[in-house]
């Protein structure tokens, strides 16, 4: 074996470069086919790397049809082609090179079941809004107020939340209505408590205003509350229904330890009721803001439930945040698309919303099921699965030495994406890695595939 010397630069993990420099030298010609690589032990003691490092790029190397082990004997340089490599893999080689090989399966969260989409009945209540006049001006600042009725009525029958149109903030997004919000509150609070993990996106939102953070631990198992007594606080942040991204939710003994907090610190909690309709072994549980309206900034959004495109979210504000709201955002244009509002208030008032809800329960129910039973039949003690219950996604924690990192790029090669839970966690650290899984615009077809070639990539 020729000296191989590897300069390691700081921007790039080990492995990727040691990868790299192989593939080169390989592609170039400059390494002998069949000749033999170092074993994975010398080269991590020649590198002064561990020996996880050099499997991992080995592996990458084999994958890819680069090299390819032969038993107790070590790896070996496959036979290419140097001009034309590309189309000459060797027959070792089982899968595309990761750049050439498409997305087979995509475990995607936050798309819809096209195939249960009301289409029809939406595209026809479309038309009949265009025939508007109504749809050809600018609409409300804070939303249609047909629209903001609908949400009113819907809120109390399904979340215990009793408001009116008048309360309702109507915008584009969660992330939005949280910029906006922000902007009222920064006044009165400098900092604000968040889950960990939690919703990176919220997050962003309010560093945006320069908040500074506390953190709320939150486990498998649920909240940490008992942390709050020694934070100063008193503005909180939190997924009660369906925590993001753990699943679980809120009890209701510690709903009402949060609300008497919040009530004794005189603050507001900020509660993220995102998709709070699909929950499948009981009804959802009521919502923070059906305890206590007073405290409780309340926010939803059509886009996890119905249609990510629609761009509709919305926001329950208490009086005095809500006139300060409104004062402040008076000579602003809606965010939103005004023919979306007239569309989705027209649903909700023909009863279709409530249909909609209750089938796609019933689907994303079987499609969970169906991902739960394929993991399990599939990885048996290897994995164990977060978050069965409700929801529009699961997590499967997996008990591997390997990364989170590793876990979805080996995933990829075999034409699968899956999704960290890193982004979620304050430090972006998790003891063992959990890929996040969503389901809901995958058949049972798919979701069987997706699960075996997953099998295959992390074996």
């Amino acid at each position: 074996m020729k000296n191989i010397i590897f300069a390691f630069k700081d921007d790039l993990s080990k492995y990727k470069q040691i990868y790299e420099q192989f593939k080169l030298l390989i592609e170039q010609g400059k390494l002998d086919a069949n000749e033999q690589l170092p074993s994975i032990r010398e080269l991590a003691h020649s590198l002064q790397v561990s020996r996880n490092t050099t499997l991992m790029a080995y592996e990458q190397l084999v994958a890819e049809g680069y090299i390819r082990g032969e038993g107790r004997k070590g790896y070996f340089i496959n036979e290419l082609e140097t001009l034309s490599f590309q189309e000459t893999l060797s027959s070792h080689y089982k899968k595309p090179p990761e750049s050439l090989n498409p997305i087979l399966i995509d475990f995607r969260a936050g798309a819809v079941d096209q195939e249960h989409f009301p289409l029809k009945i939406w595209r026809r209540m479309s038309n009949q809004v265009l025939t508007l006049s109504e749809s050809f001006q600018y609409g409300e600042p804070f939303g249609e107020v047909c629209l903001r009725e609908q949400i009113a009525t819907y809120l109390l029958q399904a979340r215990g939340v009793k408001t009116d149109a008048h309360s309702i903030i109507i915008g584009s997004s969660t992330q939005q209505m949280l910029i906006n919000l922000g902007h009222i509150l920064k006044d009165d609070f400098l900092s604000i408590i968040v889950e960990n993990p939690g919703y990176d996106g919220a997050r962003e939102s309010f560093k945006f205003h320069q908040f500074s953070f506390e953190t709320l631990p939150v486990h498998e198992t649920g909240a940490d509350l008992l942390q709050l007594e020694r934070m100063k606080s008193r503005l909180i942040y939190v997924t009660p229904s369906h925590h993001s991204p753990y699943g679980v939710s809120m009890p209701i003994q510690q709903r009402h330890t949060l609300i008497q907090w919040i009530n004794k610190m005189k603050g507001y909690i900020i509660e993220d009721d995102y998709d709070s309709e699909f929950r499948y072994t009981q009804q959802p549980f009521p919502s923070l803001a059906s305890i206590d309206s007073a405290r409780v900034i309340y926010l939803g959004n059509f886009s996890k439930s119905f249609l990510p495109g629609i761009r509709l979210s919305y926001m329950v504000l208490p009086q005095p945040l809500l006139n300060r709201y409104k004062k402040q955002f008076l000579n602003f244009e809606s965010t939103t698309s005004i023919l979306s509002q007239f569309t989705m208030a027209k649903f909700m008032e023909s009863g279709e919303w409530n249909r909609h809800i209750k089938r796609m329960r019933l689907v994303y129910k079987q499609k969970m099921q169906h991902l739960v039973s394929e993991f399990k039949k599939q990885f048996d003690q290897n994995i164990s699965i977060i978050g069965e219950q409700s929801g529009l996604y699961l997590l499967v924690k997996v008990y591997s030495e390997r990364s989170e990192e590793w876990l979805i790029q080996q995933a990829s090669i075999y034409g699968v994406k899956v999704y960290p839970t890193s982004i979620y966690f304050v430090n972006n650290n998790t003891d063992i890695p959990i890929i996040k899984l969503g389901f809901t615009n995958l058949s049972f077809e798919d979701i069987q595939l997706g699960v075996k070639l997953l099998k295959k990539a992390w074996s």
